[in-house]
């Protein structure tokens, strides 16, 4: 699994990380700590045909997604 923290990161480049990260693996693992950058990667990663399941930790989110 694929780890990337993109806290006190604002959108898009959360989802530029997550994109890239896509391209290495079908298995990731994304740590966010807003909802608007949560959202958006989430919903970027489900366009491009992984599953996702979201949890929350504390402040932060962790999107968990699979191909």
């Amino acid at each position: 699994m694929l780890k990337i923290d993109t806290s006190g990161m604002s959108c898009p480049q959360p989802v530029l990380m997550a994109k890239n990260a896509a391209k290495e693996s079908n298995d990731l693992q994304v740590i966010c700590d807003n909802n608007t950058s949560k959202t958006n990667v989430a919903k970027f990663l489900k366009s491009n045909g992984f599953n996702v399941e979201i949890t929350e930790s504390g402040d932060n989110f962790e999107v968990k997604a699979k191909k």
